[in-house]
């Protein structure tokens, strides 16, 4: 195969991997090329169904603004459809009850958002979306084998059916995307074609998670997102708690925790653990409610970044993105967002180069650095917590770490204090905005002034939210700036 297809001769791509991230490539591909052929080793469900090669799918996942806005752009309509089936949009910070490292976050007025549903609601209607492009198809239960072609230039690839017998056969492309997640062989694959090897820095501060969803309260409506972190800072692991509205009356709680503090898998561990986060919300609103499933346990969190930009050669008709490219622990849930985005980026490419020479290789160095600002906000808070074992030339989290976290932790305690400080870090959190944001004048005059509203004493739940969720009466009534729930948290 030449450098760069005839302009006459049919053009073809192959995607491995039939997950979110790969079936946003395979929207991308198919503007630019004739056929776009995705590989997926799993039988993919015909609904919203959890599937085999998705460890992480049974726990709380969201589509944060910034990438809800790519996803709503590479396949209109996507986001209603969400909303459609059951998804909250939650509005951020208003629709937020969230105790930080730094605090009680003020319910200032919303300037993000994010949609709240579960993994497999949000991978099925992305890849219904996708496949309404006649150009892409999907082909289940098919193993990968390998990569076909050169250090210089990859041809297509290997693979074979699942099914007994199968025998292996070469798929030709002019674009191979690797999206098939943490467990990618490509690192290997490549350093068996004579590539040298690639950096990858790994910062897994032991995380594991423990889920259980459970039956809403009859009537409790558009309920807050409510989140419960531990404080990093503090030399103890952490453990942290999140209860998400999503589809069909339900709430997803899903506890976490660092080595040394992992919740429990049983019914009665789940329930206790609640309990010894840094604030009993979580436990008094799920208290009594009926549980709809077990509890389901995933310890896939590590932090694990493959330098791929900085290879000196790269192989032509090669791009690899997603959780292949950078896995962030899914506490933070970038993972979709990162590859929306990062999707964005090679539509993008492909609009000023097309298949010329050198395609592949810009396109990787600029996913390099959409994934350094969701890396960045992952391993900066985990590096922090007692026995995170890390492997990092990353200078912010050694060299230059406690000068790093001086200036986040200041940054921290103004998002949960002030408007202006908590806008522009929900810029940076949802991927809606530039990563420097926080360092615009405007920021850097309010931190500057070092004045803020006073901390909240107590989590801000409105009057209205405390009865639909069941709860006691407040003892406490904490101030909010919002005006628009001030009168109804003080009736």
């Amino acid at each position: 195969m030449s450098d760069s297809p005839s302009p006459t001769a049919a053009t073809s791509a192959v995607v491995l991997g039939a997950g979110s991230a790969g079936m946003l490539a395979a929207t991308v591909l198919a503007r630019h090329v004739d056929r776009v052929t995705v590989f997926d080793r799993d039988r993919l469900p015909q609904g919203p169904e959890q599937r085999r090669g998705v460890p992480q799918a049974r726990h709380s996942h969201v589509l944060w603004s910034g990438g809800g806005q790519v996803v709503e752009s590479l396949l209109p309509g996507t986001v209603e459809a969400l909303l459609a089936a059951g998804a909250h949009r939650i509005s951020l910070p208003e629709q937020m009850v969230s105790l930080t490292a730094y605090g009680w976050q003020h319910r200032f007025p919303a300037t993000q958002s994010m949609i709240a549903a579960s993994r497999s609601l949000l991978d099925w209607l992305i890849r219904e979306a996708a496949l309404r492009e006649s150009r892409i198809t999907v082909r289940e239960e098919t193993d990968l084998v390998g990569l076909c072609g050169d250090a210089g230039r990859i041809t297509g690839v290997t693979v074979r059916p699942r099914q007994r017998g199968g025998a292996p056969a070469v798929v030709e492309a002019d674009l191979v995307v690797d999206a098939t997640g943490r467990g990618s062989p490509l690192k290997r694959w490549l350093t068996e074609l004579g590539l040298p090897p690639v950096r990858e820095d790994v910062i897994d501060a032991g995380m594991a998670y423990a889920t259980r969803v459970y039956r809403a309260p009859a009537g409790v409506g558009a309920f807050p997102l409510v989140s419960l972190y531990a404080d990093h800072r503090a030399g103890v692991p952490g453990r942290n708690g999140m209860l998400l509205p999503i589809e069909e009356g339900r709430w997803m709680v899903t506890l976490s925790g660092t080595r040394g503090s992992e919740p429990p898998v049983t019914p009665e561990g789940f329930d206790a653990f609640l309990r010894t986060l840094r604030h009993p919300l979580i436990a008094d609103l799920v208290a009594g409610l009926e549980p709809l499933t077990p509890v389901h346990s995933s310890r896939s969190t590590a932090n694990r970044r493959l330098f791929y930009d900085r290879l000196a050669r790269w192989p032509e008709g090669l791009v690899v993105l997603g959780d292949a490219l950078a896995a962030f622990n899914p506490v933070y849930g970038h993972g979709i967002s990162s590859a929306a985005l990062s999707a964005r980026e090679l539509d993008r490419a492909l609009d000023g180069h097309g298949l010329a020479p050198g395609l592949a290789q810009a396109v990787q160095r600029t996913l390099g650095a959409v994934v350094d600002t969701p890396w960045s906000l992952a391993t900066s808070q985990d590096i922090r917590y007692p026995d995170c074992r890390s492997d990092t030339q990353d200078p912010r989290l050694g060299r230059y770490a406690e000068e790093h976290q001086r200036a986040a932790d200041l940054v921290g305690t103004f998002t949960v204090n002030d408007p202006l400080v908590s806008a522009a870090a929900l810029e940076v959190s949802t991927l809606a905005g530039p990563p420097d944001r926080l360092q615009a004048p405007d920021v850097r005059a309010v931190l500057a002034g070092g004045a803020h509203l006073p901390p909240l004493t107590a989590p801000p739940l409105t009057a209205q939210e405390h009865r639909a969720a069941g709860l006691p009466p407040l003892l406490t009534r904490p101030s909010v700036s919002s005006s628009s729930l001030g009168q109804d948290i003080h009736e």
